[in-house]
């Protein structure tokens, strides 16, 4: 079965989910089906992409979270679903939703976790499905991700590899010049060990044998303990001309630089890089409590003194959860 359902999450983020949506219509993937969770926004999202849609003759339906997680309607298969969590779900529980809509139906092989804030090539599903039909065993892939505002600038080539001593992920070909640089597609998939949250294609078997992904992280590092998971059952691909152009954190402020990060993409960023090292690599603790204390440092450095305080709150409760064990 190779039908496809894209999930998109949406929270305060029309005007990027309907330009990704506007991507989407231009797909040449013959058989695919769009659901938009809505994570309680208050910015009017839910009128807006209605709108959106009947401007563009796209059919569609709108469930509440519960007729969603049932498969919705008998018979009733529209183009778009808007699915209403009325809460912010983050993003593991916001895309659970529209995984659970898709196990209650029963009609897809596969579904594309796409960021609300990304535009695709039209052709960059069709690359996903056919390098995961290739080997049974991808129960991930991942596209090429460049930057929406620099389209050469690469910012992960399928996805990356998790340094466990540091807890930092770094995702492969991060800051490359795809059009200046030469990139080796096959090295950057033999060293993956997670898939860039972004475009993530997910094949039915996977989530069937391995299940949703952990809402308790909210945000960050799902992808990881995801794999984790299912290491010794199935394989992480990378289709290199499946191509995303991604806007990297329009909607919770993610940045590498501690000045532009956003309170939210700061606290769940530290505090699921502790909560993921204490579920897997314990061992590791150590290590990243010493990076942690060069992100203290930097705060101070750029006078984010809540911040200091914030993330030596998430170390002391760190710490306690060992001593717990």
């Amino acid at each position: 079965m190779n039908r496809v359902l894209i999930i998109l999450v949406n929270w305060n983020g029309w005007r990027d989910t309907v330009e990704c949506l506007g991507s989407l219509l231009l797909l040449g993937y013959p058989d695919f089906r769009i659901v938009v969770c809505d994570n309680g926004s208050s910015d009017d999202s839910l009128d807006q992409i209605r709108s959106w849609a009947a401007h563009h003759a796209v059919p569609n339906v709108q469930y509440q979270r519960c007729e969603a997680e049932s498969g919705g309607a008998t018979g009733v298969d529209p183009l778009l679903t808007i699915v209403c969590n009325s809460e912010n779900l983050g993003f593991a529980g916001g895309n659970n939703v529209g995984l659970r809509y898709a196990l209650a139906r029963g009609d897809f092989g596969y579904y594309w976790l796409l960021n609300n804030d990304t535009v695709v090539e039209p052709d960059a599903l069709t690359y996903l499905v056919a390098r995961m039909q290739e080997d049974l065993q991808v129960g991930i892939c991942g596209s090429t991700i460049r930057l929406y505002h620099d389209h050469a600038r690469v910012q992960a080539l399928g996805g990356g590899y998790y340094y466990h001593w540091l807890g930092l992920p770094w995702h492969s070909g991060r800051f490359t010049q795809s059009n200046r640089e030469q990139i080796n597609h096959q090295k950057a998939e033999s060293r993956m060990n997670y898939v860039e949250g972004a475009s993530m294609l997910v094949s039915r078997q996977f989530l069937e044998q391995i299940g949703l992904m952990d809402e308790g992280y909210f945000l960050y590092f799902e992808e990881l303990d995801w794999v984790i998971r299912a290491q010794g059952r199935f394989s992480l691909g990378y289709a290199p001309k499946s191509l995303v152009y991604h806007k990297v954190g329009a909607s919770i402020g993610t940045s590498s630089n501690p000045t532009l990060k956003s309170e939210l993409c700061d606290y769940y960023n530290i505090r699921n890089r502790i909560l993921f090292a204490w579920r897997y690599y314990p061992y590791t603790l150590p290590t990243i409590y010493l990076v942690l204390l060069l992100e203290i440092l930097l705060r101070l450095v750029c006078g984010r003194f809540e911040r200091v305080i914030m993330i030596m709150g998430l170390m002391k409760r760190g710490l306690s959860n060992q001593a717990t064990r």
